[in-house]
């Protein structure tokens, strides 16, 4: 039976129906079952999204790109820590050999309520309700192993003075942890500020950097490990999908490390 989950918005739905309809492809980038039982599940128009073939590519790259950078840390480090900021309706920890990580899916409470009709907490899988920014969450999350922090279409619905004092926060509390970013371009923030709302209701996009290493000049307690932008991935899907955007212009996932 279908539910109509109150207080669940676009911003939620739009990357699980990418991921679900991803696992239709003949030779899908990822492949997320689990998204697709979750919409079975919900009680909402999904055929509206069928025309954001670019962004469905795109969030496909990401998660690739996470899942398996993702699960290097996990291979170096199978008893440590992971720290999804920012969730929504993510099903990375379910997808991935997890093994023995401790991990934690952390957003506000309304995206935890919804999450809790799909999912159950266990030894080592925790879900936090509460703001990135409320640094009592951090009191829940264990410390003694490896840490590695996840922020998937996150950071650019934030303005830089916040991710600063984000970033201090986290390399305080967490010394020599390691950070897996999606980043926008300053091109891509103007473009989706300016979306007509009457089209499509969205949240805009408030921060963009066009190179990883500009994020050591946001902080001096974070030191850039390395980057994998989205233009050199699935170039034929990308073309398929009318994706026109540069090297320079495209998204990327950035490997961060905090100073000990």
């Amino acid at each position: 039976m279908k539910q109509k989950l109150e207080g669940i918005t676009e911003t939620l739905l739009i990357p699980l129906w990418a991921r679900a309809r991803e696992s239709q492809e003949k030779n899908p980038i990822v492949k997320d079952d689990m998204a697709g039982k979750m919409m079975e599940q919900i009680e909402y128009d999904f055929q509206k999204f069928e025309h954001k073939r670019m962004p469905q590519v795109s969030i496909a790259i990401r998660t690739e790109l996470l899942d398996k950078a993702t699960s290097i840390f996990i291979g170096k480090h199978p008893d440590g820590t992971v720290v999804n900021l920012g969730c929504g309706l993510d099903t990375r920890y379910f997808r991935l050999e997890t093994q023995q990580i401790h991990w934690y899916d952390l957003d506000l409470p309304e995206p935890i309520r919804i999450r809790k009709h799909f999912f159950q907490e266990t030894e080592h899988y925790k879900m936090i309700a509460r703001s990135i920014f409320d640094a009592s969450w951090s009191e829940d999350v264990r410390k003694d192993k490896p840490v590695l922090f996840i922020a998937e279409g996150l950071l650019m619905y934030f303005k830089e003075k916040q991710i600063k004092e984000l970033l201090e926060y986290l390399t305080t509390a967490f010394p020599g942890a390691e950070m897996l970013c999606e980043v926008s371009t300053p091109l891509l923030v103007d473009r989706h500020r300016n979306m007509n709302p009457q089209y499509e209701r969205h949240v805009p996009f408030l921060w963009g950097i066009w190179n990883g290493k500009e994020m050591e000049e946001i902080t001096s307690r974070v030191r850039f490990v390395e980057e994998w932008n989205y233009y050199d991935y699935h170039k034929e899907r990308r073309k398929q999908a009318k994706i026109s955007l540069t090297r320079e212009e495209s998204g990327r996932i950035l490997h961060l490390k905090f100073m000990d």
